[in-house]
């Protein structure tokens, strides 16, 4: 039976930019909610979250980690004197906690995890504000409108300035976001913050800031608390039209705050800002009380649409144990002890092992059989997962990433989780015999894994090609062969993931004609291609009427498209942001075959596009290079000499941040070059962008060195 009521229930991440101090932000509420008995500190490699030893040696997130704690708000627990234990276990929220990695090259984890997440905790370094990768999450965010509150974190750095970065978070991403708490103090006089709903100085006591304290505000802080108060008020007025009514005839109390807080910041109209530093254990209860006084449960959100899969209708599922069940699976993982790990969210119903689901992507039904709540690398093995729980099926090989489970008597599949393409391919051989063995099926584990790390063969070299989303990540794969899989390889230097693409429209006919005596082969189309907008990908059209080809060799037409497609012609890369239209041919009642028409599609696609002016595309990064303004000179010109292209260049405290846009293949190793050229005193962040047009003296050498490559 269910343990804790669904309306108590809240699914939420923590996501920031990569080292805002999202780790240790978790560490500590594992601990102040009573999971942990010691604090782990991300500097020490001894955190719960990151457990992976890539990710305790580098001090970096690589992958999400689910863990569940439990909470009530501490200024109904909180008294000057304690704080027990005993007061602590009454009406307790259970809380859902993904703490997902900050670099850019594992944002794929972001995404899956905000797909599944009702709230979110956005962490904020005090010092620098809002930063690239701060952008991108908030954007993922906003793609699957997630209600969220932020952090304004590490207020006890030098440098801290939580001013500015309070105005950077409304001029750069949202002019909702509302102060809920103020600092006393910054830098190393951070004592506590004031807590403007109740109107009280918080401060964090005991060894590890586990007693929360409120006193009355000192009267040298009341001003600077009232002010802030005011611009609160107003704020909140302004979004709920409830609380606007009690605002003006001056009668609400901090129930009604707190009400209206919770109304405006479900319907996306408030953001509620916290502050403190999770490394001194200051501020950390306070945003746990904003989780669950602002964050919705399941219950407050929309009924979550799908379509049947046997109407093409569109279905909704409500929140409730009652309805029919329904789950997505948002991350597969390999656990060296019991195999596949499938982590779901179930949406409505009841997830119980021993019964029978459907899982609506592959129309496939297969039996539950155990199921486990996750702590990080641990699991608690459970029998049920009720509506609005996280937790995982354990030994089902065949599911993947962004399937619908459902009850087969009320089928149902939600919209997929989609993932960006590679960028970066580096070739991978096995050092051994043994190793060769092995190397395959641990790189299938990897690639079921992670939806953004591709593996490939080239036809025209026999090589075995990995694909991700930056030098990271693919370092991390391979560290992981040897590591986890006890597989040895060697590995070339990264290679660009070039695009082909057309200019303007052409037609061309392709025509696959053989006799041998006996039955002959007979396929005939017509094609034209025509270019589409940049990332629209290929999109394929039967335009025959009348039956000139016959509809089951439509198919088979299509899938020769997609192959010539993916082989490309110009340079062997892919090609894209293409329209096919099959518009014409003939066929044999006799001779005509599914494997004619395929080849047939295959020869008019290649014909068609060396007409339309076929181009290489290059992925183009989005970079923000931080650095001391002494090196601003140094930076800018080495930027220059990388084809980049500088949009703006401005003040981030003491530092100079440059935003630019760059191709990759000027970028390899650009990190330890910003590094060497500021004396280690530089940061860059990049993450991919968008695709352009290569110019045309570098495609010439590129198609060139592809022709020499299959002629060795």
């Amino acid at each position: 039976m269910r343990l804790y009521p669904i309306e108590k229930t809240r699914n939420i991440g923590i996501i920031a930019h990569i080292d805002a101090g999202k780790t240790t932000t978790t560490e500590r509420i594992l601990f102040y909610t009573g999971i942990s008995y010691k604090i782990g500190e991300v500097h020490e490699g001894t955190t719960v979250t990151d457990w992976m030893p890539q990710e305790r040696e580098r001090g970096i997130t690589i992958t999400a980690a689910a863990v569940t704690c439990f909470w009530m708000q501490s200024y109904l627990t909180a008294t000057t004197d304690s704080n027990s234990k005993e007061e602590k276990t009454k009406d307790q929220f259970r809380i859902n906690i993904i703490d997902t990695p900050g670099h850019v090259d594992f944002t794929a984890e972001v995404e899956r995890s905000l797909r599944i997440l009702d709230g979110a905790i956005v962490v904020f370094d005090g010092v620098q504000g809002v930063e690239a990768q701060s952008e991108t999450v908030w954007h993922q965010a906003d793609k699957y409108k997630v209600p969220r509150l932020c952090f304004i974190n590490k207020l006890d750095r030098m440098g801290a300035d939580f001013e500015f970065c309070f105005n950077s978070i409304n001029e750069r991403l949202t002019s909702n976001a509302v102060l809920v708490n103020v600092p006393i103090g910054q830098e190393e006089n951070l004592k506590g913050v004031i807590d403007l709903i109740d109107m009280q100085e918080v401060y964090f006591e005991g060894d590890k800031g586990e007693i929360v304290k409120r006193t009355e505000i000192a009267k040298e802080n009341l001003a600077y608390a009232q002010k802030w108060q005011h611009i609160f008020l107003e704020k909140l007025a302004e979004k709920d039209d409830e609380f606007m009514e009690q605002y003006l005839k001056g009668s609400f109390t901090k129930d009604d705050i707190r009400k209206a807080i919770r109304r405006a910041t479900l319907q996306y109209k408030l953001i509620p800002v916290y502050c403190g530093s999770s490394l001194k254990n200051k501020g950390i209860q306070l945003i746990l009380d904003g989780v669950v006084d602002f964050l919705p449960s399941p219950v407050d959100l929309p009924d979550l649409e799908g379509i049947d899969p046997l109407t093409n209708n569109k279905v909704y599922r409500k929140a409730d144990d009652n309805e029919p069940l329904s789950a997505l699976v948002f991350k597969i993982a390999i656990d060296p002890y019991v195999g596949t790990l499938s982590y779901v969210r179930v949406y409505s119903g009841v997830l119980r092992s021993g019964i029978n689901v459907l899982n609506t992507t592959t129309a496939k039904t297969f039996r539950i059989g155990r199921l486990a709540r996750m702590h990080a690398n641990s699991r608690e093995e459970v029998s049920e997962l009720y509506a609005g729980d996280i937790g995982a099926i354990v030994g089902l090989k065949e599911l993947k990433t962004g399937e619908t489970l459902c009850d087969p008597k009320a089928p149902i599949m939600f919209e997929k989780i989609e993932f960006a393409d590679p960028v970066i391919w580096m070739r991978i051989e096995p050092k051994t015999k043994s190793d060769q063995e092995k190397m395959g099926m641990a790189l299938k584990a990897l690639t079921d894994e992670d939806p953004t790390f591709h593996l490939t063969q080239n036809q025209d070299t026999g090589d075995i090609l990995i694909g991700g989303m930056g030098e990271l990540h693919l370092d991390i794969k391979v560290d992981r062969l040897k590591r986890e899989f006890n597989v040895n390889v060697n590995v070339g230097k990264p290679q660009v993931a070039y695009l082909e693409t057309i200019t303007k429209e052409a037609v061309a006919e392709g025509k696959y004609i053989r006799q041998s005596g006996g039955r002959g082969q007979y396929g005939h189309v017509w094609l034209k291609v025509e270019p589409l907008p940049r990332g629209s990908g290929f999109e394929f059209v039967n335009g025959i009427k009348g039956g000139i080809i016959p509809d089951n060799f439509i198919p088979s037409v299509e899938k020769g498209v997609k192959e010539a497609l993916d082989k490309g012609v110009l340079a062997g890369y892919p090609i894209r942001d293409i329209k096919i239209t099959l518009f014409d041919g003939s066929y044999h009642e006799v001779d005509s075959s599914d494997i004619a028409f395929k080849i047939a599609g295959s020869i008019a696609l290649q014909e068609a596009v060396k007409k339309a002016n076929l181009i290489l595309l290059e992925p183009i990064m989005k970079l923000e290079v931080v650095v001391p303004a002494e090196f601003l000179g140094d930076i800018t010109a080495d930027l220059s000499s990388r084809r980049a292209k500088i949009e703006d260049v401005f003040d981030r405290g003491l530092s100079k941040v440059i935003k630019a846009f760059a191709p990759l293949a000027e970028m390899f190793g650009y990190v330890t070059v910003v590094r060497s050229l500021t004396q280690g005193r530089g940061t860059v962040v990049m993450e991919f962008s968008h695709y352009e047009n290569v110019p045309q003296q570098l495609s010439q050498n590129i198609v060139q060195a592809m022709e020499t490559n299959k002629h060795k």
